[in-house]
Parts: C-alpha cells; structure tokens; sequence
C-alpha cells in the first residue's frame, strides 16, 4: 500500500476530501500540520551512505517510516507551534531550527509531489509567471510594475487609457483584528492627476482586456478543468473575487492551444498542481492573468461537478488521466 504524506492545515476541509479519495483509492494516509512540531509531532530521520532519509514521523495517534512515503501533498499548513516558556528570540531560532530540519528533510525525500515547496515559492511570482506564460505561447496582457507615477502616466498613453491596477502580491492583510482585501481597480484619466503612495512599493498595472467573462482552470496533474465564472455585478466584472454572491459558473472546455501553453507552463515551473486565471474576451480568446500554486479550488468542484479532488488524488497514487 502506498503511503501518501498529506501537509495542511488541520481544519483545511478542501484537504479532506482530497484524502477521503486518496483513502477510497486504497492508500495509507497520514496527515499532519506543521504547527503539531515540534509538541505533538516527533520527528526521528536519519541518512548514511547505504540509503536516503528514513527513519519516522509519530503522533500520538500514527507514525510513517519516512522511506515509506510515495508522494507528498503539500497545501498551505500553519506555522509551527513552540513552546510558550521560549522567549521571542528563542522562538525565532527554534523557527528556524524547524523549518530546516523538519522542512528539509521532507523537502528531500524523492517522490511525487503536489506541489514541491521549492516550485511552490517560485511560481507564487506573478512578475515570473507572467514571463513563464509569455515564453509557454499563452497571451499575456501589457503589464508594468512600478513604483514611479510617471511611469504609470505613460503606461496609461502607451495601451490606450484602459489600465487596471491590482496587488503584486497576496491582496489579503490583516489589521487589527480584520482581514481586509484589496481589489483589482480601474484606473481612470483623473487618477493620474494624484499618484500619491505609488512611491512607497511595486504596484501591478495591466491593460484592461474586455472580457466576455472569465476562466479559472484548476490544472491537476496532466488534467485540466475548466470552469467559466460569469459576473453578475459591476464590482465582480472588475474583480470576480469582489462579490462571489453574484457569480454563476458552467463548466467548458479548454482549447486545444491554450491546453498545450499550460502544460508547458507547468513544466516549466515543475509543478502539478495550479489555479489558474484567465479572462475571455468576446472573440473567445484566452488571456493569462496569473496562476496559484496552491489556490482555491473546492468551491469550483461545489459549483460545476467537476472531480478534482480526486484527479488530485489521482496525480499522487501515480494513476493514469
């Protein structure tokens, strides 16, 4: 039997259905969170010349011999968990302790994964994932990364006064005890007249691309499920993410150019796993906003049907699409 090693959250329940397919396919599972290290999970590895890291991972309730790890699913576990009597300086050397000791030698083991962290933290990129769907023949739009306002006014010339302005990065924060969002935004001929805070970091600027509407396709190993998501409000025609309520969804297909850009796009960044965005424009043609290693995808399978969890669990028991 198989043993799948499956990292997340604790109370990630996309994750549970992955390894209720993954248990309904026959293997072994055993899952932990990062944050059960090092107080509820032991960690024993050892390597030496004869063989790679073996040696075991324990709970109170499990233990799996590292050397009997087939495939790692990897998604998003929360921060170790260190002992409260450490002090703050304590705490960030034992943090780090953790992440290379336990980190590394689970990155280490030779297996499949979905996704490797290495590949993971590459690809969360969008300055490189824009490059990477460029050179994989996928359609880009016109993109400037800034933190000067002049160069936003010519960009603004450049593709027509038709610019959209969206974080770099993650567009969650949190302050105070809120978790706020930021939005993609259009950008209109009388914000150029006041550019203040543009200076102060890299701010992400796109032409706009009239869409018909748009596509998040969730790649699962050599699958592909497209979903079309159809705004029902101005604010979700901007920005989908804005207003989920007013969404409706229908299953599609791919085409059969923007499947082969994909797949090179996710080998190129050696990943198996991708949730990616792209808008569709009333030609039918397909544009590549961005692409997330570890994005959301349930409510996708909720809405339309479409199997992923268990294509996810299919691309780590090494079945055949």
């Amino acid at each position: 039997m198989p043993t799948i090693l499956v990292i997340a959250a604790r109370d990630d329940w996309p994750t549970d259905r992955v390894v209720k397919a993954l248990t309904d396919g026959g293997a072994e599972v055993f899952r932990m969170d990062a944050a059960e290290f090092p107080q509820e999970l032991t960690l024993a590895g050892h390597i030496d010349a004869r063989q790679g890291w073996a040696g075991g991972l324990t709970t109170a309730h499990r233990a799996v011999d590292l050397a009997d790890i087939s495939a790692v699913y990897y998604r998003a576990p929360n921060p170790f968990a260190l002992p409260a009597s450490l002090s703050e300086p304590e705490r960030r050397f034992a943090a780090a302790q953790a992440r290379a000791g336990l980190g590394g030698i689970i990155t280490a083991l030779d297996c499949r994964w979905v996704n490797h962290p290495a590949a993971m933290s590459r690809a969360e990129y969008k300055p490189f994932q824009l490059a990477t769907a460029r050179q994989a023949g996928l359609t880009i739009p016109p993109t400037l990364i800034t933190n000067s306002p002049d160069a936003v006014r010519a960009f603004f010339g450049d593709v027509g006064g038709s610019v959209i302005c969206k974080p770099v990065a993650t567009p969650v924060f949190v302050e105070g005890d809120q978790l706020k969002a930021v939005y993609t935004h259009r950008v209109i001929e009388a914000d150029l007249d006041d550019l203040r805070g543009i200076d102060t970091t890299a701010h992400l600027f796109q032409a706009w691309v009239d869409k018909a509407h748009e596509v998040r396709l969730t790649v699962a190993g050599d699958r592909l499920f497209a979903a079309e998501v159809h705004a029902g409000s101005a604010a979700a025609h901007t920005d989908w993410r804005s207003d989920y309520a007013s969404l409706t969804y229908h299953p599609t297909t791919t085409p059969d150019d923007v499947a082969e850009g994909v797949r090179r796009y996710m080998a190129a960044l050696g990943l198996r796993f991708a949730a990616m965005d792209f808008v569709v424009g009333h030609g039918d043609e397909w544009t590549f906003l961005e692409a997330n290693p570890c994005g959301q995808w349930d409510w996708i399978e909720h809405a339309t049907g479409l199997n992923i969890a268990k294509a996810i669990a299919d691309e780590l028991l090494g079945c055949p699409a």
